[in-house]
């Protein structure tokens, strides 16, 4: 007995070290659970001081002390319960007002201690005997009364108000207040405190982890809010950026969104998953950012470039990559717009890259933007014939394709997929 009373002690110290280091609780809350953690940790040594010193006649005022912290102790920890829920109801639930129930249940604990006090001088709940012995009072078992009433409107104040707490929270805050009640029945035959400020310890050590468990998802939950913002801003961006790239165009009007599509598809096919697919959507859908800064009479010239405009029209990857590395918060963006024009061969630009140098991403945005390049019109000719571009793509297989992504865009022909 003694080993479990100075083990439920050393969690009770450890748990309050453990609120104070934990940063995802308010400060509010931090202070509510150590309070409660020191009360627990009080109302143990207080039960294990009354055992050791009942019937000793010597030093009695310590045996009576600590009686009356164990009686008192039990209600400050069910008070200081109640505020935290009262917390949790205001902060969470957004409740603008403190239920009456809750207010019930702080007069019900003031009427307690206020008659916990008045028997210590009539007997009223214990008393001691000649020899310092602990003896119930007439009325003990109304000292279970009023804790028993406080923590049945609790529960019936988390039942009514559960639709504004997280489902996390609900069983351990019903669980607190049950226990107590359980093991003060027990207590009530057996007279073993030690159940009841071990059932207590464990309450808190519960309330603590779901507390923890309940503010980390509360982080996480913000988190992927913020990320799916962040997500949704860049979409937005990028499509509006894409139709103005493509306002440039006349003949090629709605080339990046669909070069972005037929992206996605080949990635499908090649097994890559719904996060991939999303990135590649957005970085295809920005693959000729560039062409911002190509002049719109070359961009829209009628005929042949000159070796001059075509030299311009190059520039176009190195623009696009020095636009976009510029985002940090999408360090991948940049790939389609710099590579898309590099062959599998190496004879592309802007930098030669060969086979499996060439990033990924860009080998699939290749096939796809020349697939749409050679099915749209073009100022100097028609969209080709189906047959056409797909004998092309197989020609360009392992020379100006990836033979994979090209094999893929061509069964998707077959297919009918595009």
């Amino acid at each position: 007995m003694i080993k479990i009373t100075y083990g439920l002690i050393g969690v009770c110290a450890v748990l309050v070290i453990f609120v104070h280091i934990t940063d995802t609780l308010s400060k509010k809350r931090k202070v509510l659970l150590s309070c409660m953690a020191l009360s627990a940790m009080l109302l143990t040594i207080a039960d294990r001081l009354s055992d050791i010193y009942d019937g000793v006649a010597i030093n009695g005022y310590i045996v009576r002390t600590s009686k009356f912290l164990a009686y008192a102790l039990n209600l400050v920890i069910i008070f200081i319960f109640t505020k935290y829920l009262k917390d949790l109801l205001k902060q969470e639930g957004k409740l603008e007002r403190t239920p009456h129930s809750i207010k019930a249940v702080e007069y019900i604990l003031a009427a307690a201690f206020t008659t916990l006090v008045v028997s210590q001088f009539i007997g009223l709940y214990y008393y001691y005997d000649e020899a310092n012995k602990y003896h119930r009072g007439s009325f003990y078992p109304g000292s279970y009364l009023y804790a028993f009433t406080a923590l049945i409107v609790l529960v019936y104040t988390i039942a009514k108000y559960r639709k504004n707490l997280r489902k996390r929270l609900i069983m351990p805050l019903l669980l607190f207040t049950i226990m107590p009640v359980v093991t003060s029945v027990i207590h009530y035959f057996i007279d073993q405190y030690t159940l009841t400020s071990g059932s207590i310890v464990a309450m808190a050590i519960l309330l603590y982890a779901s507390s923890i468990m309940d503010a980390n998802d509360m982080v996480r939950s913000a988190k992927e809010k913020e990320i799916e913002t962040q997500k949704l801003m860049l979409s937005q961006t990028a499509a509006a950026l894409a139709e103005a790239i493509d306002a440039k165009d006349t003949y090629t009007n709605g080339h990046s969104q669909r070069v972005a599509e037929y992206a996605v598809k080949i990635a499908e096919q090649a097994g890559k998953t719904k996060e991939e697919c999303e990135e590649i959507y957005l970085i295809a859908l920005l693959h000729d950012v560039g062409k911002i800064g190509i002049p719109n009479a070359i961009i829209n010239k009628k005929g042949k470039l000159t070796d001059e405009e075509y030299e311009i029209i190059k520039t176009h990857p190195v623009k696009g990559n020095e636009i976009l590395k510029k985002i940090s918060s999408s360090p991948n963006l940049s790939i389609g717009a710099h590579y898309h024009h590099e062959r599998y061969d190496g004879k592309g630009y802007p930098e030669s890259l060969k086979g499996e140098e060439i990033p990924e991403i860009a080998r699939i945005i290749a096939v796809a933007d020349t697939y749409d390049a050679m099915t749209s019109k073009r100022s100097y000719r028609d969209g080709l014939p189906i047959a056409k571009v797909r004998h092309e793509l197989i020609r360009g297989m392992g020379t100006q394709f990836d033979t994979k992504f090209a094999g893929i865009m061509v069964s998707l022909i077959d297919e009918e997929k595009v």
